[in-house]
């Protein structure tokens, strides 16, 4: 696996793009206007608990109330179940700490745990706990305990917390390991000084900007360079990989070329099509993909393709390829939550099997956790993938103002029948001289030929004449009807 990693800075936003094989795989956007919340500490304050629901909301500071819920209070669970209701943790007007677990969604506010964690490069610190974790990913099981024997003794005498490993602590050395574990133990006294004379609700941690977080997060073994195009922030980024990823630092890449470094690697193009509905396949075949506020849904057509020697491999074909493809728009469009996949009905047991583990097998590279069910009774795979922050489409896009966001117009032909209604209502309440119907091109365009007719019969029949005029400021939905 060859991936890189591009950068695209300016004073307004920072860009990240993962490219695999010169394809474009993930994409990350981050507005100095509206950084992410996630992994931020805050310390808030309780301004309502809701025994009903176990949960409280808490200020941090922001547009809306954060949420906490009583399963993400740290203690509040014993031998992995509930031992304590909400409110005999919480009371309003109660300090708390908290850490943002999933940035503000739609209306929906931040949500919140008490459980704090923070990560370094090969290790995220649990300050409340005491015990040490093995990445999953790690799977090698002599690896996993001469892991967790070599953070034991470096760990000090005095209590720190308790420490997850992560899957890049593999090809670590000691230095490093010792580095990070120095690292994280002074953000957290840092923190702790800082949380002693905070009034709430006040910012007691700020996560990584998205630059640096691509050395903490993004960067691996197969990460052959990383491409920035801003100087600055190439300095910045040499400066801190030297201080805590020296083995990174040799692949950080100024880019100085004149042909804007999205544009050359294909990634402005990569973006326009990962907010469309449709996604073309090479074989002729295409997707649907609809993000709703429950859940996404991925629709999977053959569309032109004919190919094999009967309808089943031609279907089966189309999965197979269908099931790459939705693996990388899931990461290209930062898709989370509930995802049902429908791909086309398949009768072979061995070709579902076949489609399911190639789609497992595409997944594998994601950094997000997720987890995949097998086929339903009705066919479909349900899915889901761990939501932390907007998708691509709600970072870059906003409702249409004209159809509100349904993503369809009511025809001129409805629009015309709802103006006929609207003018028999009017006439029966108002005396008016004249009536003037205001509306768009397309409407008035009906009203002077097809509905003609109609407009003239309504005419007669209220008694008052109809005038037409052309608003060229009113989509096809907006009308007016004027009293002369």
């Amino acid at each position: 696996m060859m991936e890189e990693i591009l950068i695209n800075v300016t004073p307004q936003e920072t860009r990240v793009a993962v490219i695999e094989y010169g394809v474009t795989h993930e994409v990350h956007i981050e507005r100095a206007s509206a950084r992410g919340l996630v992994g931020n500490i805050y310390m808030g304050r309780v301004i309502r608990v809701l025994p009903g629901m176990q949960s409280a909301f808490i200020d941090i500071g922001g547009e809306r109330a954060a949420f906490l819920h009583v399963v993400d209070i740290w203690g509040s669970r014993g031998n992995g179940e509930q031992t304590k209701p909400i409110e005999q943790l919480l009371a309003e007007g109660q300090n708390l700490m908290v850490q943002v677990i999933k940035d503000p969604i739609g209306t929906k506010g931040a949500r919140l745990s008490t459980q704090i964690s923070f990560a370094g490069r090969f290790l995220v610190l649990l300050p409340q706990e005491s015990h040490i974790g093995i990445s999953q990913r790690i799977d090698d099981e002599e690896e996993r305990q001469h892991l967790r024997e070599k953070l034991q003794q470096m760990l000090p005498a005095e209590a720190c917390g308790g420490f997850i490993v992560r899957t890049v602590a593999e090809t670590a050395s000691d230095r490093e390991l010792a580095s990070d574990l120095e690292y994280l133990r002074k953000l957290w006294r840092g923190i702790e000084e800082k949380a002693q004379c905070a009034g709430p609700p006040e910012l007691l941690y700020q996560d990584l900007n998205l630059s640096l977080r691509v050395l903490r997060d993004f960067v691996h073994e197969e990460t052959v360079r990383i491409l920035i195009d801003s100087r600055d922030t190439h300095q910045k980024m040499v400066a801190f990989a030297t201080e805590y990823v020296p083995n990174v630092a040799e692949r950080l890449e100024h880019y100085t070329g004149e042909r804007p470094l999205f544009d050359l690697y294909g990634v402005e193009d990569e973006i326009e099509k990962a907010l469309a509905r449709r996604v073309e396949l090479k074989s002729g075949g295409y997707l649907i993909i609809d993000q709703t506020e429950a859940l996404t849904t991925v629709d999977v057509n053959t569309g032109g393709f004919v190919s094999g020697r009967s309808f089943d491999e031609t279907i089966f074909k189309t999965n197979l390829e269908a099931a790459q493809v939705i693996a990388r728009q899931l990461r290209v469009r930062n898709l989370g939550g509930i995802i049902i996949i429908d791909f086309i009905d398949m009768d072979s047991d061995e070709h579902r099997n076949a489609v399911l583990n190639e789609f497992r097998k595409a997944l594998a590279r994601d950094r997000t956790r997720m987890t995949v069910n097998g086929f339903t009774q009705l066919g479909l795979v349900e899915m889901t993938r761990k939501r932390t922050r907007e998708s691509l489409a709600h970072v870059l896009c906003e409702p249409c103002p004209v159809c509100r966001g349904r993503g369809e117009l009511k025809t001129a032909h409805t629009v015309c029948y709802q103006i006929l209604r609207e003018l028999m209502r009017e006439a029966r309440q108002f005396s008016a001289r004249e009536f003037r119907i205001l509306a768009s091109q397309q409407v008035i365009d009906m009203f002077l030929d097809e509905e003609s007719q109609s407009l003239a019969t309504l005419s007669d029949f209220i008694g008052k004449p109809v005038s037409l005029q052309v608003e060229t400021a009113y989509n096809q939905e907006q009308f007016d009807i004027v009293l002369m």
